[in-house]
């Protein structure tokens, strides 16, 4: 998988800190920025100046000012997630918690950030602890990113022997310790309360909201939770200014920012890049991801991870960023995209993704444990041509019933949002799978909305 990071297809060498704020600092060998120079490159300026130049409440009221939204997929605004932590000083024991359990399908866009510039996480997490007046964080990380691991924990230790990390930083008067945690490995934690649930050692459940983790969260104290890349976003919005940082995003954008996006599928220079949210996915599809291979033609595609809604060719026209997708019907999601050719049968692509999502499911709630697994094996059945005519109707109720809202987390809905979307786009493909014969003599199934 080749990484791009320019505005340029191939013009690494115009990468620069004014207009690439997370990857102007990328080494062209791919290898780690290490903290001699990751400070030869500015690494730290900005926490400097958050640290011993600007109070708490200035950090974040810079942060809301910027429109930065959250990069994990469900772009709530971080400042506003910010100013929800208790004004209340008694509550002096708060938590920090960077969320890197990127279990997504097609996407790895944290894996980039965390594998090849650690110390911008470390620096981002840093600036954002002493605005939230967290003593403490962790960086929850999936399983199997082992170089991410040994990286970040090389990476924290260089910051601490440097009086980075630790007590009295910089001479600020404020103590912040880090830690590494890796996970097991559970899609499901990828939701906030899921993932306090796992560091606490529990079960990785959501919990039911309110509380937030805001007023009660790990350990039962105030805790923020943020992806990767929102958090590698703050040092420059803090070094630069709100009127550098708003400015990066295309004039017609309702978003604030650069944001790392991809394509991948038999396109032709599958990658990541640092963009400008904005773009049409036209750009990102042909003047970074170069099209279709030869011989394979776009069929369609999803714009942010396993969890948004297939697109059609026609829709490239959208822009890329969250109002700009929503116009279209569904989700930026992680702006990490998906083409999928000609060739590929949507049954069973399909059948795949629902496979992982009922896998992936805690179990929580009887629409998500029981209506996704049903999914499954409708989708089988019209695959190996055995479905019923009934079964269209099975998977278009189940769609309604598993969305938004129906659920006690967002999994269920996640799921069964790209499902909707082949069904009305591909509907002929699932009656392919309709045997005249399948379904006589057994009972109907009968849906009864709560």
């Amino acid at each position: 998988m080749r990484t791009l990071s320019s505005f340029g297809p191939a013009n690494r060498s115009a990468r620069s800190e004014e207009t690439h704020p997370m990857t102007w600092r990328l080494r062209d060998d791919g290898q780690p920025v290490w903290l001699e120079e990751y400070q030869q490159k500015n690494g730290y300026a900005a926490a400097r100046k958050a640290l011993l130049d600007m109070a708490a409440a200035d950090i974040v009221s810079t942060v809301k000012d910027s429109g930065l939204k959250g990069r994990g997929g469900a772009g709530f605004p971080t400042g506003v997630k910010w100013s929800l932590m208790p004004a209340d000083e008694s509550q002096n024991i708060r938590y920090l918690l960077c969320n890197a359990d990127e279990m997504e399908p097609n996407t790895w866009k944290d894996r980039l950030l965390m594998e090849q510039l650690p110390h911008l996480l470390i620096e981002g997490m840093l600036i954002s602890a002493r605005a939230l007046k967290a003593y403490r964080g962790y960086i929850f990380l999936r399983g199997e990113y082992v170089d991410a691991a040994r990286n970040l924990n090389r990476a924290i230790a260089e910051a601490r022997a440097a009086g980075l990390l630790g007590r009295n930083i910089l001479g600020s008067g404020f103590d912040f310790e880090l830690f590494v945690h890796t996970g097991a490995g559970r899609y499901i934690c990828g939701e906030e309360t899921a993932l306090i649930n796992s560091l606490e050692g529990r079960r990785a459940n959501p919990r039911a909201k309110p509380p937030f983790p805001a007023a009660v969260g790990v350990w039962g104290k105030p805790t923020c939770v943020n992806n990767v890349e929102t958090l590698c976003n703050v040092p420059a919005i803090v070094g630069n200014g709100v009127e550098w940082y708003t400015s990066l995003a295309r004039p017609d954008s309702g978003d604030h920012g650069t944001k790392l996006m991809g394509f991948s599928g038999k396109v032709k220079n599958p990658g990541i890049w640092e963009l400008p949210l904005g773009i049409t996915a036209r750009e990102l599809f042909e003047d970074y991801a170069g099209g279709m291979r030869d011989g394979y033609a776009l069929k369609c595609w999803q714009p942010g991870g396993a969890g948004t809604g297939f697109l059609l060719p026609e829709h490239l026209e959208a822009s890329m960023y969250s109002g700009g997708i929503a116009k279209v019907g569904t989700r930026m999601g992680t702006g990490l995209a998906l083409a999928v050719d000609h060739t590929v049968n949507m049954v069973s692509l399909l059948r795949n993704m629902e496979e992982f999502f009922a896998r992936e499911s805690c179990g929580w709630c009887t629409p998500c444990r029981d209506g996704l697994p049903w999914s499954v094996k409708t989708l089988r059945a019209l695959e190996s041509g055995r479905g019923s005519a009934e079964d269209l109707e099975i998977l278009a109720r189940l769609v309604e019933f598993l969305g938004p809202g129906k659920t006690f987390c967002a999994h269920a809905p996640g799921a069964v949002e790209p499902l909707g979307s082949a069904i009305k786009y591909f509907r002929e493909e699932f009656e392919a799978g309709i045997d005249p014969a399948a379904g006589r003599g057994r009972p109907k199934a009968e849906f009864v909305q709560a």
